[in-house]
């Protein structure tokens, strides 16, 4: 062969190389690992196309090794094989969030050196934090939360000196605090597990919030701890021999200073026992008196009342031989798992939350312990058949982005609905409370996951459930711990009500055409949704004075500031603390503009929206830490500039 022949064919081969470039090693170790992992149907990778274009993967630039992989609720079960996901020596992103996985986190993690986001939340693996997690010193994002997790948090966890968020909650991890110390640190949460001790000083910058749901953990941000509480652990620094200076018998002053404390205590609970005593007793009388008529006690707290018996005229009438059937509260949907009826509700102590456009909405602690919140509908129109039919259909509505109806009540001057109580309170009420000193904002990963199990919530109302509803706002947004379950309330319910009395009459959420026909559609959802988009970004409320005295509403205050493409000025302060979002939060800007779209046809679909809102946040998880470690941070923020569809 010449010379000129094997240059030839020495050229073509390279250059087959170079376009048909796989992964074939990492290629080998995915297939092995979704082999042996049940899943869903929709994750299938054709072992004969480029593991480069697999559902989750994502390779470098020239497709030699995989970088991410991302594969959250697909419906994987059971523990990860081991010589799987370890053999992945360039992955930099790992997500397997919210799927069915078990077992112990393996070992051979180890192995992932460039790691630098690691997302496990939401799963059921057991044992502890491996010590394996210590070894990925890249990493910046740790999640782990919502698991089943034992044991100690390994101080070992200070060799990960890039992280920037290590997040633990909702385990059953036990043991004291070590002296965590990572400079870059600015979310932590350990709440809901079983630690005890003192907080250590390099932990208590972070919010009470971050501690809660640890019954034996003291200190700041938490009340402060006993003298005769456990001090936190020490580092190894402190001693360095490991040994213990402590003197294996307590001396007279300790066994003294102990009886005492045991004398003191006691009298303590004997007093608290005589004082629950005194209560008790109160209470008995208090309720004999309601029983023979007395009317409503007050409470003694400002905003706080007692509903007794005697209320039953204003709650619905009383007297007649009607009076059985008018008082009966009728159970829908899986509203059975309560055990309590009218009577009880009437005797619940009753706590004013909040007046809205349906209605005021109270929060009832009735004498078993039960909570719940009761609405009083105000300006119904439906006849008693109509509502009945009503209930019954918003009874059936079961998705876990939507509070569900429990009960309802039907009177000729009373029409009660029963619904769960959900403490972590409204969006509106996080988003635009006191920002003085000591307010944790809502981060930006935060305010994008609400974002869209809010959008989840309405999707199923248009799709599933086939209804409108008819009062998407921030303050029918409703919280709770994990924020990808935050809950829709208040939908469905514009039938009930006429249309001079139609609900969503707060300025800023109505769509142009509601104003003029007054009756909500889908369309007109997806509009609100839009200003709630515009709000979490912001940081304005729809109706805020600020947006000018003309009354100019958020969309229209936000499309004269984008003309010119001043999108800095768009967005929240708070959220411009947080480098290098500004690219996600543009892009949820110009999704957010298309739903506030003045032509309803030019609006896209809920579907849609959330499609778009879920690509952008598997983007945010995993991009924000391939970009986002301290390599990058020199490099600065750079804003795109605004296009004007998505």
């Amino acid at each position: 062969m010449g010379l000129p022949m094997l240059l030839s064919l020495v050229f073509f081969v390279a250059m087959t190389g170079v376009v048909r470039a796989e992964p074939t090693q990492d290629k080998a170790v995915l297939l092995a690992f979704i082999s042996r992992v049940p899943h869903e149907p929709r994750v299938q990778w054709n072992a004969n196309a480029s593991a480069c274009g697999w559902v989750g993967v994502t390779c470098d630039s020239g497709n030699t090794s995989v970088v991410a992989l991302r594969l959250p609720g697909v419906g994987l079960v059971g523990p990860i094989p081991a010589g799987t996901l370890g053999r992945l020596t360039s992955l930099r992103v790992l997500s397997l969030r919210a799927n069915r996985l078990s077992g112990p986190i393996p070992d051979d993690l180890s192995n992932l050196t460039h790691l630098r986001s690691l997302y496990l939340q939401d799963n059921q693996f057991s044992s502890g934090i491996p010590p394996a997690v210590s070894r990925l010193g890249r990493l910046s994002r740790l999640d782990l939360s919502g698991n089943n997790l034992t044991g100690e948090i390994p101080f070992s966890i200070n060799n990960l000196t890039h992280l920037t968020g290590l997040l633990l909650e909702r385990n059953r991890l036990s043991g004291s605090l070590p002296s965590i110390s990572i400079d870059s640190l600015v979310d932590f949460n350990v709440s809901n597990n079983n630690l005890n001790g003192s907080i250590p000083p390099t932990l208590d910058r972070f919010p009470e919030s971050s501690f809660a749901g640890n019954l034996n953990l003291c200190g700041a941000p938490l009340p402060p701890c006993s003298p005769f509480f456990p001090s936190p652990a020490p580092s190894p620094a402190e001693n360095p021999a490991g040994g213990s200076k402590s003197s294996k018998k307590l001396s007279k002053a300790a066994i003294i200073a102990i009886a005492v404390a045991g004398g003191a205590l006691l009298l303590v609970a004997l007093l608290l026992l005589l004082i629950c005593w005194m209560f008790r007793r109160r209470e008995r009388q208090r309720r004999e008196k309601a029983k023979k008529g007395v009317g409503a006690a007050a409470a003694g707290r400002s905003g706080e009342t007692v509903i007794t018996s005697s209320s039953k005229e204003e709650m619905g009438g009383a007297g007649g031989a009607a009076e059985g059937e008018r008082n009966r509260l009728v159970f829908v949907g899986k509203g059975g798992v309560y055990s309590f009826d009218l009577e009880d509700l009437l005797r619940a102590s009753a706590e004013v939350l909040g007046k809205g456009s349906v209605g005021t909405s109270y929060k009832a602690v009735l004498e078993e312990g039960t909570t719940v919140v009761v609405k009083r509908l105000k300006d119904v129109v439906a006849m008693k058949r109509e509502f009945e039919l009503h209930m019954e259909t918003l009874g059936k509505v079961d998705h876990p982005n939507l509070l569900p109806l429990r009960a309802y009540y039907y009177s000729k001057d009373e029409k009660l609905l029963v619904l769960d109580y959900l403490p972590g309170g409204s969006l509106s009420s996080l988003l635009h409370g006191s920002r003085g000193s000591g307010r944790t904002p809502l981060d930006w990963d935060s305010r994008i996951r609400v974002a869209l199990a809010a959008g989840r919530g309405l999707a199923h109302l248009h799709t599933a459930a086939r209804l409108v509803h008819g009062n998407v706002k921030a303050s029918n947004v409703l919280l709770r711990q994990d924020l990808e379950s935050a809950t829709l309330s208040d939908y469905g319910l514009h039938p009930l009500f006429g249309s001079s009395a139609a609900p969503n009459r707060v300025p800023g959420y109505r769509a142009p055409e509601v104003v003029q026909t007054r009756r909500p559609t889908f369309e007109s959802d997806v509009y609100s949704f839009g200003v709630l988009l515009l709000e979490l970004l912001t940081g304005k409320a729809p109706n805020q004075a600020a947006l000018g005295e003309d009354g100019i509403d958020l969309p229209v205050w936000v499309r004269s500031v984008v003309r010119e493409e001043w999108t800095a000025e768009v967005f929240d302060v708070e959220l411009m603390r947080y480098p290098n979002i500004e690219e996600e939060m543009v892009q949820l800007l110009q999704i957010a503009m298309a739903c506030v779209a003045d032509v309803p046809d030019a609006r896209p679909v809920m579907p849609e929206v959330n499609r778009m809102m879920e690509e952008l946040l598997n983007r945010t998880e995993g991009d924000d830490a391939l970009r986002g470690s301290s390599d990058d941070r020199s490099k600065g923020p750079s804003t795109p500039p605004i296009a004007t569809t998505p």
